[in-house]
């Protein structure tokens, strides 16, 4: 079949894997994944070519590769779609070099550190109105003995998430819930005592399980003004040591319009052009969402708006690649996304209004676990992602819960 574009994806996750699925259910397409290795979400897919490149991270060789993949797609017009954090900053960095050679959509730099760097994404909140966790910054292991000004429990995590991932200790994680001071100075010590190198962000603890969170995808386009918002309601998240936070179900269909125009409005007046992901909290002390941080992307889950109905892949398509007009959406279908066993869902969900809703759904056949994917499910991939699914299992037992150093 002769493809009217390539999607080149950058990275080989699972957000990898949703891109890859909307591109091929909209448009018959296969996406070509340039990345550092090949994970299990995308291992053995049939509607992904891959071209692979250990110093991917480097500008030079970032730039070198993906002209690389141009050379031998001289006839094609290449899609370029970052899937990280860091693949996107590398594309913003190196647009200008880039631009007539492949088609994409992304943000200036000064607007990328806007949304992107913990104190100005404040300083925006600030500016807009939004609700953020109260948030302190440690500038080194010097300074941890300095007073938080907000009680425990507190949120611990690294504000380099690039160098932190270099750093090894006992007990790591990808964020830490201290219950008290003298957790937290343990905390602390064992993150700088591994070598890692920058600041650490300390942040209020919202009260609230997993299903108090909200994550909203939307995309902007060329002509800086939102096509898209589909707020998500994650009903479970991963509990693993490397996973925190990375979300396993959402709910998708809750619409709180006031909050949509407020984002809405928020974006198009800082500029803001291509994807976007929020994570935020909800905060039953005050009635207020409480933001975390942007993701200058689509989300790691943000196959659940696909699956309720809105393609990511078309949004972006039929902006960047076919110019064509579109007005705003809002996704209002309920549906239930998965990345885990429904039956962890049901073990482990702890709102039962919420439990109910998630079956009900099931019982509709209104779910989607976005690995599944008939026409890409040849025996072997099918085998390697039954045998991933069921180890969820034992990964529960063994995290769920625990977001302390020594858990």
């Amino acid at each position: 079949m002769e493809q009217k574009f390539r999607p080149v994806l950058l990275g080989s996750d699972l957000n990898v894997y949703g891109m890859a699925r909307s591109f091929h259910e909209a448009y018959g397409l296969r996406s070509l994944a340039v990345s550092k290795t090949i994970y299990t979400a995308t291992a053995g897919s049939r509607i992904i070519d891959f071209v692979l490149e250990p110093g991917l991270d480097n500008p030079e060789r970032f730039l070198s590769k993906l002209r690389e993949v141009k050379k031998a797609h001289p006839e094609e017009t290449l899609l370029l779609v970052p899937c990280g954090d860091g693949y996107m900053k590398l594309l913003v960095k190196l647009q200008e070099q880039l631009r007539g050679e492949f088609a994409f959509n992304c943000p200036n730099p000064d607007v990328l550190d806007r949304l992107t760097l913990k104190d100005r994404f404040y300083e925006a909140c600030d500016e807009f109105g939004f609700a953020y966790p109260r948030t302190q910054v440690l500038t080194g292991v010097a300074d941890r003995e300095r007073e938080l000004d907000f009680p425990f429990p507190v949120v611990v995590k690294a504000s380099n998430s690039i160098e932190y991932l270099k750093c090894d200790f006992p007990g790591k994680k990808k964020a830490f819930v201290a219950q008290d001071r003298e957790e937290y100075l343990r905390i602390v010590t064992a993150i700088y005592s591994s070598g890692y190198p920058d600041s650490l962000t300390i942040q209020e603890f919202i009260p609230g399980d997993d299903a108090h969170m909200r994550v909203l995808n939307c995309y902007v386009g060329a002509d800086g003004k939102v096509k898209l918002m589909a707020l998500g309601h994650p009903l479970l998240e991963e509990h693993t040591p490397a996973g925190i936070g990375n979300y396993v179900a959402i709910l998708s269909g809750c619409c709180d319009r006031t909050l949509l125009e407020r984002m809405r409005s928020f974006l198009e007046t800082i500029g803001w052009t291509g994807f976007a992901n929020f994570d935020m909290k909800y905060d039953e002390r005050d009635g207020q969402y409480k933001l975390f941080e942007t993701n200058p992307r689509q989300g790691r889950s943000s196959y659940y708006v696909t699956a309720a109905g809105c393609n990511l892949a078309q949004w972006l398509a039929e902006d960047v690649i076919f110019h064509k007009e579109q007005p705003l959406t809002i996704q209002e279908k309920e549906h239930l996304w998965l990345q885990v066993p429904k039956g962890i869902v049901y073990r482990y969900l702890e709102n039962g209004e919420l439990l109910q809703k998630a079956r009900e759904l099931v019982r509709q056949g209104k779910w989607t676990n976005s690995l599944f994917y008939p026409p890409d499910l040849r025996p072997s991939r099918w085998l390697r992602l039954r045998a991933n699914q069921l180890r969820h299992y034992k990964k529960y037992r063994l995290y769920y819960g625990k977001r302390g150093l020594e858990a």
